[in-house]
């Protein structure tokens, strides 16, 4: 629809007789979220703007030659370069070969111009009429993902604690929780979509009310999986300080079963961060209120957690490298705890994104200082 209408336009301003560069823009400015189109097009703009302008002087001064040819697609990459055009830089140069492979001609230079902010104004125009998605669903299945995910790990672990220790069992589960780093990123990625589709949507207002709840919930949910790999990075050390043919001894039974409950505890608390966090609308009727569940939940694990020290209470003189692994490992408790606690808990003030920059026109301005301070 954007192509189509720039075309139109550019056909009925009589630009060129054949106007195909304004959809061309059209095209490459249309983005997914309002905030990549202005983007794009501010930076399609300011590509051809300065190619025009490059060409026309060389034109003026020298003409065509295979050094002037050369010398304006130098001087265009840097100054793309400096004007940070990013995916429109190599736009610079060509701009300026075209208008200088016809001697710099006015009317074409001009054309070119009129045509490359028909098709900016007009790509933009189209996504504000017909107002790019939102990415908050997305975000938050991604987070009830994570949250699922790493709810996952840590009952299973607390089920082969239950059943016995080895010390390939220790090695499984740390690989285990290292692998959750993919989905970390997953849905960091996803709630950065979300927090960009915001920006210019006359819908935007849903995604910043739900950006608090989202991002605190994301932000611990992911230092709780370093506490997480942490804490099974202790239980497989542990197991290289005993005899081979006594691993499954490395803690007494006792100590698996309350480590593995409050286990069970963090897994139920996980989910229901996932549950908070990633709901984007109020609560159904009846349904369980999720900060309760996570604080009874996070209260039983602190309560695991203290019969656990008590059970693995050593003397630290007799056996030293039990105590610093015991350490580490309730550490590691205590660590994964309070993130969790943190994940229930969004910002106090209101979310708005960062005002968008010229960044062109700011990069012009520290080049043109840069000569006169260095």
């Amino acid at each position: 629809m954007a192509a189509v209408l720039s075309f139109a336009v550019a056909q009925h301003l009589g630009t060129s007789a054949q106007p195909l560069l304004a959809p061309l823009t059209a095209l490459l400015v249309v983005q997914l979220t309002m905030y990549q189109t202005i983007a794009h097009g501010l930076d399609r703009i300011a590509s051809v703007l300065a190619g025009v302008l490059i060409a026309v002087g060389v034109a003026e001064l020298v003409g065509l030659t295979w050094w002037s040819l050369g010398a304006t697609v130098s001087v265009s990459l840097v100054l793309g370069r400096m004007l940070r055009l990013g995916a429109n830089l190599l736009e610079v140069p060509i701009s300026a070969m075209i208008v200088l492979a016809v001697g710099g001609n006015s009317t074409l230079a001009a054309g070119r111009v009129y045509e490359t902010l028909i098709g900016a104004a007009v790509g933009i125009a189209v996504n504000i009429v017909i107002a790019p998605p939102l990415y908050v669903q997305p975000a938050a299945d991604a987070l009830t993902d994570l949250s699922e995910r790493m709810a996952d790990v840590l009952g299973g672990l607390a089920t082969e604690l239950r059943a016995g220790w080895s010390r390939p069992a220790a090695d499984r589960w740390l690989n285990q929780a290292r692998g959750l780093a993919a989905e970390v990123a997953r849905a960091d990625r996803t709630l950065a979509s979300a927090e960009e589709s915001s920006r210019f949507n006359p819908r935007g207002s849903r995604a910043r009310d739900a950006q608090p709840r989202l991002r605190s919930g994301l932000t611990g949910l992911e230092h709780a999986y370093v506490a997480l790999r942490s804490l099974c990075r202790a239980l497989l050390d542990r197991t290289y300080y005993v005899p081979d043919d006594r691993q499954e001894h490395a803690y007494t039974p006792l100590a698996r079963q309350a480590l593995a409950e409050a286990l069970d505890e963090a897994a139920a608390a996980v989910r229901s961060v996932g549950s908070h966090a990633g709901s984007v609308g109020p609560l159904s009727p009846g349904a369980a209120d999720p900060i309760r569940e996570i604080d009874a939940r996070l209260t039983a694990l602190q309560e695991g957690r203290a019969r656990l020290s008590e059970l693995l209470l050593v003397d630290p003189v007799s056996d030293p490298a039990a105590w610093q692994q015991h350490g580490a490992l309730l550490a590691g408790l205590d660590r994964l705890r309070v993130e969790i606690e943190s994940a229930r808990n969004p910002g106090d003030q209101p979310w708005r994104p960062a005002p968008v920059a010229d960044r062109p026109r700011q990069a012009l301005k520290r080049a043109l200082r840069t000569p006169h301070g260095s």
